[in-house]
C-alpha cells in the first residue's frame, strides 16, 4: 500500500507533537495525513481520546493507517475494539507509554504523570484487530524494553528496536526521524 493510498490518522501523544516532531512533519509532507486532535492534551480523558480516533476513522474516506505515538499508542488500543475494523489497514506504533507504571515516568513541562494522566490504566492487552507494528527504543524513560516487548506481544504487533534512541521525539534528536520515515514504509509495504 502507498501512503497516498490511505488516509493516514496522525494520533500525538500527552500534549500533542510540537511543531518539529516527525508526527508533525509527516503530518505537512504526507499529502493524505490528518492528525487526530484532542479537546485537551494536558488533561487527556480516555473516552474523549477513544471517540476521537473512532469518529476519525469514520470520516476517512480510503483505508485507514493509524500513526501512533507515546499516550496516542495506548489511546489507539484502547480505541480498537470501536473501530470499523474494514476501514482500518493497520497501526503503526510508536514508543508506548507504559500507563501501568506512571510513577516511573519523569516530570515532563512540569506536569506530574501520576496526577494528570487518568483512566487509560491498565493497557489493553489483547491482540489488535489490524496489523500493527510497535517501534521501540532500548532506553525510553517513558517505557522499558521488556514491557514494550510484552506489549507487542500481547498486541500481536510487530516489534521494531531502534536501539538507545530515548523516547522517539524531539527532545530525543527524532525531530525528521528519516529512519522511522523508512521503517512506515516497509510497514506500509507489508499492508498490500
Amino acid at each position: 500500500m502507498r501512503a497516498a493510498d490511505a488516509d493516514i490518522l496522525i494520533i500525538p501523544g500527552w500534549s500533542g507533537s510540537e511543531e518539529d516532531h516527525w508526527q508533525s512533519r509527516w503530518q505537512r509532507n504526507l499529502k493524505t495525513a490528518r492528525r487526530v486532535e484532542q479537546e485537551d492534551w494536558y488533561e487527556p480523558d480516555l473516552s474523549a481520546w477513544t471517540e476521537r480516533i473512532r469518529v476519525g476513522v469514520e470520516d476517512a474516506k480510503r483505508p485507514v493507517v493509524l500513526v501512533a505515538h507515546s499516550l496516542g499508542v495506548i489511546a489507539t488500543v484502547h480505541a480498537a475494539p470501536l473501530l470499523n475494523k474494514a476501514k482500518v489497514a493497520g497501526a503503526f506504533l510508536v514508543a508506548p507509554a507504559d500507563v501501568d507504571h506512571t510513577d516511573r515516568w519523569p516530570v515532563t513541562q512540569g506536569y506530574d504523570p501520576c496526577t494528570a494522566i487518568h483512566g487509560f490504566a491498565p493497557a489493553p492487552l489483547t491482540p489488535m484487530p489490524f496489523p500493527a507494528m510497535l517501534v521501540t527504543s532500548a532506553n525510553d524513560p517513558y517505557c522499558e524494553f521488556e514491557r514494550a516487548k510484552t506489549l507487542a506481544e500481547a498486541w500481536g504487533a510487530t516489534l521494531v528496536e531502534t536501539g538507545a534512541c530515548g523516547h522517539l521525539n524531539v527532545n530525543s534528536g527524532h525531530g525528521p526521524w528519516p529512519e522511522g520515515l523508512l521503517t512506515f514504509g516497509v510497514f506500509m509495504k507489508e499492508l498490500g
